[in-house]
């Protein structure tokens, strides 16, 4: 059996969430690009040079952990050494997604922007946590990888410096796929309320600590690696 028919049901999910992210602009052109860890040796992955509205079934490519295409005619992603960093140094995740929604990307070229760090919303601070800026880096370089190293253990969302998103689960792809919904509202709100010309107002470390509760009834568990932080408050507050 392949691993095509094996994971057929998570194929279709893999090709539903890319059409998700065409639908929705996250991505334009052939941006963005998706991985799925469906064992510890068969990374989903998206093909090279595909806007995403046209990846189908026959167009995924599975690779092994060093990178080797074991299935599919296409070449993988060109972000391929991106991947294979994270699975290899963050083995609690599952799934990994990029891609530029218009209002977070506004964030990656707004100098000195930090309001995705900060706590405003209980959705966005109990299913994304914050933000963090990673410097910018070439695409498809193992120098952009390597920018993620500082922060890559201790958060689950990123912002690349002049460039997009990247948002990695121990979780499915879907959960990856709402979770992006999630943020890009958030910076909408943050735009429109920094447009209004007041201070914005943030939830308290008390708040935040009371949201823990939620997160464990929940089962969501902490962000980064596990063991990284003891509590939630401790992302967002010194």
């Amino acid at each position: 059996m392949t691993l095509l028919e094996k994971h057929a049901a998570k194929v279709d999910v893999f090709v539903d969430v890319c059409h998700h992210l065409a639908r929705h602009q996250y991505v334009t052109g052939h941006g963005g690009n998706l991985a799925w860890k469906l064992e510890e040796d068969a990374i989903l992955i998206t093909p090279t040079q595909r806007n995403k509205g046209e990846v189908t079934r026959e167009t995924v490519v599975f690779l092994d952990r060093d990178g080797n295409r074991i299935e599919g005619t296409e070449r993988p992603t060109g972000e391929t050494p991106m991947y294979l960093k994270f699975f290899a140094e963050r083995p609690d995740v599952q799934a990994v997604l990029h891609c530029h929604p218009p209002h977070l990307n506004a964030f990656a070229i707004a100098d000195g922007a930090e309001e995705l760090m900060r706590p405003f919303f209980p959705e966005t601070i109990t299913e994304v946590g914050p933000v963090p800026l990673v410097p910018y880096g070439e695409p498809l370089t193992q120098r952009l990888a390597d920018h993620f190293s500082p922060v890559l253990t201790k958060y689950n969302t990123f912002l690349m410096e002049n460039h997009g998103m990247v948002m990695m689960s121990p979780w499915d792809l879907r959960w990856v796929q709402m979770c992006t919904d999630l943020i890009e509202m958030t910076a909408k709100h943050i735009i429109l309320a920094r447009s209004m010309g007041y201070p914005l107002k943030e939830l308290s470390r008390e708040d935040v600590a009371n949201l823990g509760n939620v997160m464990r009834t929940r089962g969501l568990p902490l962000f980064g690696a596990p063991g990284a932080w003891a509590r939630l408050e401790d992302l967002y507050f010194d």
